[in-house]
């Protein structure tokens, strides 16, 4: 998959990773769609970014998903790239009566999957109609392995994963190649209840991505992503225990 060049829509795209993202692939001459809910972080990506359209838009409402389709096939009929990087996470124990884990689940499934699959299947008929087109979806290291800390948003993101392979499979021989970005714990404000600061930078999984792209790496295990993956090929009990090793300190915090 060539990386410049490309018309990109960048779902999530004002912090973090997405942010990273953004910069990384505007340096490398693509025009970048960054969409996001915060219209003063979309105003700071197009006022230090060259090649780049701002969108205020939430991906968990399919009326805003409407309108940002037709936006893209009335104004960038050449889009190639979908990269899904919005994301919701609760932190919150399964087994305390003051939650509502139905609730919660329900909240990140949306944002987190259900959004994804609506929004690719919308544009499927523009990705298709290009020579060479990709989809990105990023889920986590907690596809593989839950953490208890996180257990819908786990939840959400084992789904994501399941269903960017069956994708993957279901595209075989079109344009379109599936990607899947797995991050570890990094360092943004999303992650920052969870001790984000302990995670790597974003740029490390921005960096990741673009290699992966350009190899065509269509699993992207980044940093502890790609270890937990492979104890948990050689044993699922010893990885659990691994990503929840401090579970009983945190049971008892909450």
């Amino acid at each position: 998959m060539k990386t410049s060049q490309n018309t990109v829509l960048l779902i999530g795209g004002t912090a973090g990773i997405g942010l990273e993202i953004a910069k990384q692939l505007t340096a490398l001459n693509n025009h970048v769609i960054v969409t996001g809910r915060n219209p003063e972080r979309l105003d700071a990506v197009a006022a230090s970014l060259n090649n780049v359209t701002t969108i205020l838009s939430d991906v968990s409402k399919a009326e805003d998903v409407d309108a940002l389709v037709a936006r893209i096939k009335a104004d960038f009929p050449q889009l190639n790239i979908v990269i899904n990087n919005a994301g919701r996470a609760i932190l919150y124990n399964l087994a305390d009566d003051n939650e509502d884990a139905y609730a919660n689940a329900a909240d990140e499934m949306l944002t987190n999957y259900l959004s994804i699959i609506r929004v690719n299947q919308k544009l499927l008929p523009v990705l298709t109609k290009q020579e060479s087109a990709a989809i990105v979806n990023v889920s986590s290291i907690v596809a593989y392995v839950p953490g208890v800390t996180l257990p819908t948003y786990a939840a959400s993101k084992a789904a994501l994963h399941s269903y960017s392979t069956s994708l993957r499979l279901s595209l075989e021989g079109s344009p379109v190649k599936v990607f899947e970005l797995m991050p570890p714990l990094v360092d943004t404000e999303f992650s920052k209840e969870i001790g984000g600061h302990n995670g790597i930078k974003p740029g490390v999984v921005a960096d990741e991505l673009l290699a992966a792209l350009a190899n065509d790496e269509y699993e992207i295990r980044v940093g502890d992503t790609a270890k937990i993956y492979e104890l948990f090929r050689q044993s699922p009990a010893d990885a659990l225990n691994v990503m929840n090793a401090n579970r009983k300190a945190w049971i008892e915090s909450v």
